[in-house]
């Protein structure tokens, strides 16, 4: 029971970084909008660096070709949903862009992966959990970070932008307490987390990066590529 305390407590933490957009609630509204494109850049970033230097990396721990096609299910799965969600928002003209639903589904998956392996790693042992949490603090606060701008650009408020990723990430509170009761019953996490890659490969390239190019403007458009190379720099350094 004190290692289940420890996984709740651990996974309330990690959740709470979602609530790192609370920073930026304080800026005025016309600088704000000036910057918003730069943490679209940097969530572009993070994303990828998260898809190509953490979540395809550790799934690939069996070499099985059947890694890659999880990867493809998931970039095919998430271009389905938006095409789906578009048509529901064409139709009745929403406010809020498709890609801030996908990223939500893609960051619930995302918080649902660290809740497991927090769990497992305070199983394995009480300093391996408390290890493994503060290396998920440590790459999910850049990404909550880009998280935030995303669902801003998208067409959130900031207070929404909070609660909806303060939700999200809270998934990886109930993740982690099926962990501890039914461990015995979770498959391998590989295709979960090629899952989430292609998911997050999608995203970022389907629908982030041609927001992007919107920017013409040469000194803004170099500024975006260095925030989009922040994100992928600072994931690679948070690699394990």
């Amino acid at each position: 029971m004190f290692e289940l305390v420890l996984i709740l407590l651990s996974t309330l933490l990690v959740s709470l970084v979602s609530l790192m957009g609370i920073f930026f609630i304080t800026i005025k509204e016309h600088v704000f909008k000036k910057i918003l494109l730069l943490l679209v850049s940097f969530a572009s970033g993070t994303l990828l660096g998260a898809a190509f230097l953490h979540l395809i990396p550790e799934s690939l721990s069996t070499q099985s070709e059947t890694t890659f096609i999880a990867i493809l299910a998931g970039i095919l799965t998430f271009f389905l949903l938006e095409k789906f969600l578009w048509r529901h928002c064409h139709e009745r003209e929403c406010p809020i862009h498709t890609f801030a639903y996908l990223n939500l589904l893609g960051d619930g998956v995302h918080n649902f992966i660290d809740g497991v392996v927090i769990s497992a790693s305070f199983i394995a042992s009480v300093p391996l959990g408390a290890v493994t949490t503060l290396a998920v603090i440590a790459h999910e606060v850049p990404q909550e970070i880009g998280d935030f701008g995303i669902l801003i650009y998208g067409g959130f408020s900031k207070v929404k932008a909070l609660l909806y990723n303060f939700l999200t990430a809270i998934i990886a509170i109930f993740a982690a307490t099926l962990m501890y009761f039914f461990s015995p019953l979770f498959p391998s996490l590989e295709y979960l987390l090629a899952f989430a890659a292609g998911g997050f490969i999608y995203i970022a390239t389907s629908d982030l990066i041609p927001e992007l190019h919107k920017e013409t403007q040469p000194s803004k458009s170099a500024a975006q590529f260095l925030l989009l190379l922040l994100g992928i720099v600072l994931m690679w350094v948070l690699k394990d």
